[in-house]
């Protein structure tokens, strides 16, 4: 997580002139009406790997008769199923489609299963259980990795939220070295917000990559001065 901020503060003459006066040991003047805060602009980012992988199991076969080509591209889309199933896969993660055609004198059926998972271990046990068990005739695609909108909208909002909390701290920061009372925020302001993925060199790949996302915030916070002279209820 990085995170920067520069801090802007608005202390009236014054203001000053009630600090100074206090380190003379004179009575400080009463100011009213005197506009005092301090603006921060803050900046943070977060990052986030792909949290979803879509991946393809395909089955191909060519009979005389559609009977026979239904019957054995079946048999082995049911164990795939079988298998998604008993690793716990939910029905609405998975999706299959079949492709029936007549070539002159045979007939050919193709067959998908698609896949998402968001358990990536899961995912490799399951392909190997398949690979294992049907060997050349089943085909596994490369694992295709990617961010849900549920995980871009965590990362955004994690980048937003660091930038306010730096942007607060370096305020509170700054009102002491001020010799003041930070008060409530007076305005919160998102000014610029980016996202880039972070790609991996090409040699370095020894596995399937997993992209990761990052986002970054920027913000604008203004931070009242509490009133030192004004009597508590």
């Amino acid at each position: 997580m990085k995170s920067q901020s520069r801090v802007f503060a608005a202390l009236p003459t014054a203001e000053f002139t009630e600090i100074k006066e206090n380190q003379q040991g004179l009575e400080p003047k009463a100011v009213t009406g005197q506009v005092r805060e301090v603006q921060v602009t803050g900046a943070a980012e977060a990052s986030c790997p792909a949290d979803r992988a879509s991946m393809r199991f395909s089955v191909t076969s060519s009979k005389e008769s559609a009977g026979e080509v239904t019957v054995s591209v079946t048999r082995r889309l049911d164990y795939i199923l079988q298998a998604l199933r008993q690793h716990g896969i939910r029905g609405e993660d998975t999706s299959v489609r079949k492709f029936l055609q007549r070539n002159a004198d045979t007939y050919c059926m193709d067959a998908e299963v698609v896949v998402v998972f968001s358990n990536f271990e899961k995912m490799e046990q399951i392909r190997s259980v398949l690979l294992e068990k049907l060997d050349k005739s089943v085909f596994v695609g490369t694992p295709l990795f990617y961010h849900s909108p549920e995980c871009l909208g965590q990362i955004r909002q994690r980048a937003c939220v660091s930038a306010v909390e730096n942007a607060q701290q370096k305020a509170s920061k700054i009102s002491q070295v001020l010799g003041q009372s930070l008060g409530p925020p007076l305005l919160v302001r998102e000014k610029e917000t980016r996202e880039w993925k972070v790609e991996e060199e090409e040699e370095q790949r020894s596995a399937p990559h997993i992209p990761v996302v990052t986002a970054s915030s920027c913000v604008s916070v203004s931070f009242s001065f509490r009133d030192r002279n004004r009597k508590k209820l």
